[in-house]
């Protein structure tokens, strides 16, 4: 029986586990699991009753990057077929980037290559104080060019340089404080601690995260100017006027829970 290599699964209080399921090749990346990891997602955005998504990996890694065995296939296309594959890993990394759900990066062990792109689109992410990074594809030739808009926005311009340069690893520390992720933890507390960040997300509304979400992706890349203040504005009032919006001001005045976590 085939073993499917993206796991799903949904919790009572809709939370959305997706799981890289190829532990035996570190949750290498190829097509197959490419094109199932993006329909999995674009599921996930379209289900109203999942309010947070947790990505992570099985076994001991989080994701080696590319399957080397679909890299030596990947060396045998034609300009075309590389394009299309291109368009198809771009498409996945602006699909996670984009989802309308908080989204929480669960790092149970290392991320090499396309596997730190993945962490840096997801919305936070918690690893273990084991796992190692790497950028490594210049030593293959290549370059990390389709995951660089996300690593540039979340560990910066200058350090992004250095580690897409040198392709050398860092460590869980050096990533925390680089902003890849938000949260060092022992291998033994990671759970814990993913299950707390879930418990301040479901705290939430999740019209309200969306929205949030949205217009910092809208206005994150531009300078501070009045076109800028005016779309800030018209989210403002947006928010305020629609139905969680009412709700969350009426639970505040009337000292309750606001609908969405009952």
């Amino acid at each position: 029986m085939k073993v499917e290599s993206v796991l799903l699964s949904v919790d009572k209080q809709g939370v959305a586990t997706v799981t890289l399921n190829r532990a035996d090749l570190h949750n290498a990346l190829d097509d197959e699991t490419i094109s199932l990891l993006a329909a999995t997602l674009e599921t996930v955005a379209e289900d109203n009753t999942i309010h947070a998504v947790v990505l992570t990996g099985s076994g001991i890694s989080f994701s080696a990057g590319h399957d080397p065995d679909w890299l030596r296939r990947l060396s045998q296309f034609s300009a075309s077929e590389l394009n299309r594959y291109a368009q198809q890993t771009a498409q996945l990394l602006h699909t996670l980037d984009t989802l309308p759900k908080p989204t929480v990066a669960k790092v149970q062990g290392s991320a090499f290559g396309l596997g730190v792109a993945l962490v840096a689109c997801c919305d936070i992410a918690i690893g273990v104080s084991e796992a190692l990074f790497s950028l490594s594809e210049v030593r293959f030739g290549q370059i990390p060019a389709l995951s660089t808009p996300y690593l540039i926005r979340a560990i910066g311009e200058r350090a992004a340089r250095r580690y897409c340069i040198t392709a050398e690893r860092f460590n869980a520390g050096k990533a925390k404080r680089l902003g890849l992720i938000h949260q060092v933890v022992e291998n033994d507390e990671i759970d814990a601690a993913v299950r707390h960040m879930l418990g301040q997300l479901l705290l939430n509304s999740p019209a309200a995260m969306r929205a949030a979400k949205h217009l910092i992706g809208e206005i994150g890349h531009q300078d501070i100017s009045l076109p800028v203040m005016q779309r800030c504005i018209e989210h403002s009032l947006t928010m305020r006027m629609s139905e969680e919006g009412r709700e969350g001001i009426n639970a505040l005045i009337e000292m309750r829970k606001p609908g969405w976590m009952d």
